[in-house]
C-alpha cells in the first residue's frame, strides 16, 4: 500500500481515539485487523483503499478463515473493515477535492465490506454460577484488609452485574450508599447508574472502614492493592481464581463469571429483558437474549426432572 492509503489508517485510530472514544483494547484490535487487510492488499498488489472491491473483501475473510481464524474473529475483522470504509466514504472525498484542484483522481463510492458477511459462529452459552455456588464464594471469612476488600468487590460484581473494567475504574466519588447505588463508566464512554444490593452494601461499609490502612495519600480509586493504588484487573483475576479454590468451587470461576451469573439470575426471577439489558449496559437486546437460553436451559432440566412423561422410569 502506498504511504498515503496507510496515513488514513492512522488517521483512522486517532479518530476512534478522540472521536469515538474507543478502548485502548478496541484500537488495538482494529489495529491488527487492518494490519491483517493491509498485507492482503500487498499480496493483491492494490496500491490504493480506492481499488479494493467487494470481491477483495469476501476473499480477505475466505483467506482469514483458511487461516484458522474462527468465524467470531472473521466477524470483528469485517466490522474493521465496514468501520475503517464508512471513516474513509465521510472524510477522504472531501480531502481529495481539495487537493487535486479539478485533476481526476480515484474517488472511494461505496463500502466493500458492507454485503460480506463471516462464516455464521456457534453460539456459545455463557458459564454461570449457581445460586448455592454464589452463595458459598461469597462467604468469605473475616480476616485482613484484603480479605474484606476482596470479598467487598466480589459482592459489588454480582450485586450489580458489573464489567472488570467498570469495577476498577471506579472511583470513591461513584459509590452512593445511602441511596444504594453506584455510577459506572461502561463501554464507549457511556455512564449508567446501577442498584448496589444490601448484602453488597454491607460488604462495601466495612472495606471503606478498612481502606484507609491501605490507601494513598490522594489516591481515588475505591479499590486499591497492596502498594495503596488503584487495584488492577489482572490482580482481581488472580484474587476472585484463588477465593474459589478455597471456598471449595471445582470449575474456573472469573470476575466475567459474576455478571453472568447476575444476568442469568435475575432474568430467571423476574424475566425483565429490557431491564436486565439497561442494568447491564448493552447497547443491543440481542446481545441481551442469550441469558433466554440460559433460562430456558434451566426451565428444560426442571421439566425433565419433574414432568410425568419425561421422567426415566427406575
Amino acid at each position: 500500500m502506498s504511504p498515503a492509503a496507510l496515513e488514513w489508517v492512522a488517521r483512522f485510530r486517532r479518530y476512534l481515539g478522540s472521536e469515538r472514544r474507543m478502548s485502548a483494547h478496541t484500537d488495538h484490535a482494529y489495529a491488527r485487523d487492518l494490519a491483517a487487510l493491509t498485507r492482503y492488499c500487498e499480496r493483491a498488489r492494490l496500491s490504493d483503499w480506492s481499488q479494493l472491491d467487494t470481491q477483495h473483501v469476501r476473499a480477505f475473510a475466505a483467506h482469514s478463515h483458511a487461516a484458522g481464524l474462527s468465524p467470531r474473529s472473521i466477524q470483528r475483522r469485517l466490522s474493521a473493515v465496514r468501520s475503517f470504509y464508512a471513516f474513509l466514504l465521510r472524510e477522504a472525498p472531501a480531502e481529495a477535492a481539495r487537493a487535486t484542484r479539478g485533476r481526476r483522481s480515484a474517488r472511494i463510492t461505496l463500502n466493500p465490506a458492507q454485503d460480506v458477511r463471516a462464516p455464521k459462529a456457534r453460539r456459545q452459552l455463557p458459564q454461570t454460577l449457581d445460586a448455592d455456588q454464589m452463595a458459598r464464594l461469597l462467604e468469605i471469612p473475616a480476616g485482613d484488609g484484603l480479605a474484606t476488600r476482596d470479598r467487598a468487590l466480589m459482592e459489588l460484581l454480582y450485586s450489580s452485574g458489573l464489567r472488570l473494567s467498570e469495577l476498577v475504574g471506579l472511583e470513591l466519588a461513584s459509590l452512593d450508599l445511602k441511596d444504594r447505588v453506584v455510577q459506572v463508566l461502561g463501554k464507549g464512554k457511556k455512564s449508567r447508574i446501577v442498584p448496589v444490593g444490601r448484602a453488597a452494601a454491607t460488604a462495601l461499609r466495612a472495606w471503606l472502614q478498612a481502606r484507609g490502612a491501605l490507601a494513598r495519600a490522594g489516591e481515588t480509586a475505591l479499590f486499591v492493592g497492596r502498594n495503596g493504588r488503584r487495584l488492577g484487573a489482572r490482580a482481581v483475576q488472580t484474587r476472585v481464581a484463588q477465593w474459589a479454590r478455597r471456598q471449595g468451587l471445582t470449575q474456573h470461576v472469573h470476575p466475567h463469571l459474576f455478571r453472568h451469573s447476575f444476568a442469568s439470575h435475575l432474568l430467571e426471577s423476574s424475566g425483565e429483558l429490557r431491564g436486565v439489558q439497561e442494568l447491564l449496559g448493552h447497547a443491543d437486546i440481542s446481545t441481551t437474549q442469550i441469558y433466554t437460553h440460559l433460562d430456558f436451559q434451566h426451565l428444560a432440566r426442571i421439566y425433565d426432572a419433574t414432568h410425568p412423561r419425561a421422567r426415566r422410569k427406575a
